[in-house]
């Protein structure tokens, strides 16, 4: 009885407000940092000494891989490593994210997704693009006799279509690592030799090249192109000396190709995302003249696919 009246003097007990914890807005790069570090933890944990030819030893208790031998297995240091894991604010190169993928066994997958969280360009020569999809490359198909390609920013050539492969030269019979615009303009003679008016042509890429390497002045596969360009040609290295700067965009070319002549063509650029991403160059005919001429380079690649079944596109 006492405890039912002073319940009814006192009114109903209200339970405590929870407790309010102060929130703050987490930076990107701390949210990147700690996934970095989760996923580089995860991934050393699924790797066996054996795999990367290390000996397991009798008293090991750490699940996969000890973060010394990471770091003995990538040349980096040790305390450096742990506190990468520790999603410490340091920087790390693209250099050193290569050594950790391959010290990991990272699949392509893998490494992509490791340059991403690290905010780093892969340096890697040859890194599968994202962008080139089996339906973009059917589209690159479906746009023949239309020469097209996809390039990125710095001119790699990433994909391209069959008539796009004998325009300027045989693009199938160089290297992937050199399928650069730039380097055909300036090393590779039967690109040169197909360019009409080949002086102002270089000119002009050279002028978009340094516009759009502006943003991207840091970055080792950018450095590395064109400490490459200036130690092969001194033709580039006067030219880039101009500072000549000139913006994204389509204009019309004239190519003398070796195998059905004169080509009058204009050529378009569709960005696949970001300026600074991935485009679809295509390399429409001007003239009814040139589009049959196209069609006859055509059926000639058509006809070298015939004789050699087994020849990549």
């Amino acid at each position: 009885m006492t405890t039912m009246a002073t319940a009814a003097r006192t009114g109903p007990t209200v339970p405590e407000a929870p407790e309010v914890r102060e929130t703050r807005d987490v930076p990107e790069t701390e949210i990147r940092r700690h996934e970095l570090a989760d996923f580089l933890r995860s991934r050393r944990e699924r790797i066996t000494p054996e795999q990367v030819g290390l000996v397991r030893g009798r008293r090991r208790r750490t699940p996969g891989l000890r973060r010394e031998e990471v770091a003995q297995l990538s040349a980096v240091g040790v305390t450096w490593y742990t506190w990468l894991e520790q999603a410490r604010d340091i920087q790390v190169s693209p250099q050193v994210l290569d050594a950790l993928a391959r010290a990991l066994l990272l699949d392509r997958s893998e490494r992509r997704h490791l340059f991403s969280l690290a905010g780093a360009i892969d340096p890697a020569p040859g890194t599968e693009c994202p962008s080139i999809t089996p339906a973009l490359r059917a589209m690159l198909r479906q746009l023949e006799p239309i020469p097209a390609c996809v390039q990125n920013s710095r001119y790699d050539v990433l994909a391209h279509n069959r008539t796009y492969g004998r325009l300027l030269c045989d693009l199938d019979a160089v290297a992937p690592e050199d399928r650069n615009i730039m380097l055909l303009a300036y090393t590779n003679e039967e690109w040169r030799s197909t360019v009409m008016d080949i002086a102002e042509v270089t000119r002009f890429l050279t002028a978009k090249f340094r516009a759009a390497m502006a943003e991207h002045l840091a970055e080792p596969s950018w450095k590395a192109l064109l400490k490459r360009l200036e130690t092969v040609s001194p033709e580039f290295r006067e030219t880039w000396l101009r500072h000549e700067v000139v913006g994204p965009g389509g204009r019309s070319k004239i190519f003398r190709n070796a195998y059905v002549g004169l080509l009058r063509v204009e050529t378009s650029d569709l960005w696949l995302g970001p300026s600074a991403g991935p485009r679809l160059v295509t390399y429409v005919p001007r003239d009814e003249e040139t589009h049959e001429r196209l069609q006859r380079l055509q059926a000639l690649v058509l006809a070298d696919e015939d004789r050699l079944p087994d020849r990549p596109d």
